[in-house]
């Protein structure tokens, strides 16, 4: 049997690649310095203490989920129904003008938490109609056969930007405030870019029923098929419980006492480890016990997360938060390849949305979750409560989803329309 093509063979995924990893740099730029500047504005110009800045930094997270929660429904459904290229470039242009709009307050140093507190909103609104758009957009590009190498090749690009954006965004605000905000804006430019180059796809039509009732059937899906349903949920408990990352300004001003600059590797150093390990699924892909090796994962994120939390060392600390990222990435690969293999593309948008509800869910809610319980017993022990529930939810995940504990590859069923998308049609 011929081996199959790298994902870079073909032209518009290499265009995708480039526009994913170009965007994900400028979020992760602007990501890192909307935390410090909200933790530096009530910490310094408000006076807070660190608990309440601490709240402030939860307050983001519930900013940035909101929209993705109440567009869930409606962002895919429109993913299914309209052309996926043009959602992502819009998403794009609306997450340029908000860096934009950033890097003229921070210009001329007006800065506020209501403003940045209304863009985090703004950029939740460009996620949520971007994630689905993007995840249903990846298989259109590829042959099935090359998708696990393609979505790890795309998770090299998200996890590339998410070890530079960090570092880069740290080094141009200490520069100066504005800076990251007006390169990412340049980045957004060139994604846009990018996603205009690809050339136009097939995206299987939507049937004849009410709009409503498509949105519902992405939801119906996703609780019928339990494999999915299993590798979506153990996501969105895992990180929610054991989200260390919204916790780094206070680690990194008040912990560690390393500053901006600081946070920045703080921030890169999930990232990194989620890239070497992406790299290294791109060349020697996942072929069995993926179901295993999925659940194996997240209990070394748990344990990563517990060491970090209890660490005082910024050398200790690093490592604990690359074995984290690593972790994660092998959470993220499993699960991502199931979801999209066993999801038929005339679904992969309302699929999509219910995933990219999730992961939010598990990252802005689990910044939320751990600003909000740091408020109540210090940063210290929010980290590692976090990390025992995230090994928790490992344990309880493989008694209550056997499906997805006996998951032996990535092989497709035969037939898709033979497994609960007729279901969740009747």
């Amino acid at each position: 049997m011929d081996k199959p093509a790298h994902p870079f063979a073909f032209r518009d995924f290499r265009f995708y690649w480039t526009a994913r990893l170009c965007a994900t740099l400028g979020q992760m730029a602007m990501v890192i310095v909307i935390g410090w500047q909200v933790y530096d504005i009530a910490r310094g110009k408000l006076g807070m203490t660190p608990k309440e800045a601490a709240l402030q930094l939860g307050l983001v997270g519930v900013a940035q989920f909101l929209p993705l929660l109440l567009l869930t429904l409606v962002v895919g459904w429109v993913a299914d129904r309209v052309d996926r290229r043009w959602i992502a470039r819009s998403a794009v242009a609306l997450e340029c003008f908000c860096a934009v709009t950033l890097g003229w307050l921070s210009a001329t140093d007006t800065m506020t938490l209501p403003a940045l507190f209304a863009v985090a909103a703004l950029l939740g609104v460009a996620r949520a109609f971007a994630s689905p758009a993007l995840q249903a957009l990846a298989p259109n590009l590829v042959p099935a056969a090359v998708l696990p190498a393609a979505i790890a090749m795309s998770s090299i690009a998200w996890q590339g930007g998410a070890v530079l954006g960090p570092a880069m965004g740290g080094y141009l605000y200490a520069w100066h405030h504005a800076m990251p905000y007006l390169v990412s804006a340049g980045l957004f430019g060139l994604a846009f870019l990018s996603l205009m180059m690809i050339r136009p796809i097939h995206q299987s039509a939507l049937g004849a029923a009410r709009p409503w009732q498509q949105m519902i059937d992405g939801l119906r899906y996703v609780r019928r098929n339990r494999l999915v349903l299993g590798a979506i949920s153990l996501d969105l408990f895992a990180v929610l419980l054991g989200g260390a990352t919204a916790m780094l300004p206070i680690y990194a001003r008040d912990i560690l006492k390393v500053g901006a600059e600081g946070l920045g590797h703080l921030r890169a150093a999930p990232a990194l480890g989620a890239m070497l390990m992406a790299g290294w699924f791109a060349w020697r892909p996942l072929r069995n016990n993926v179901g295993v090796k999925l659940l194996f994962g997240v209990g070394v994120f748990g344990l990563a997360t517990i060491a970090f939390g209890l660490s005082t060392n910024m050398n200790l600390s690093l490592a604990m938060l690359t074995l984290l990222g690593a972790a994660d990435m092998l959470s993220v690969y499993v699960r991502q390849s199931l979801i999209q293999i066993y999801t038929p593309d005339a679904m992969r948008g309302r699929v999509g949305a219910v995933s990219t509800l999730f992961i939010s869910g598990s990252n802005e809610l689990g910044e939320a979750e751990s600003g909000f319980l740091a408020a109540l017993i210090g940063p210290v022990g929010a980290v590692v409560a976090g990390g025992v529930g995230a090994i928790m939810v490992a344990a309880l995940w493989a008694r209550w989803f056997p499906e997805l504990k006996n998951a032996r590859s990535f092989a497709p069923p035969e037939t898709l329309e033979d497994i609960p998308v007729k279901e969740a049609r009747t």
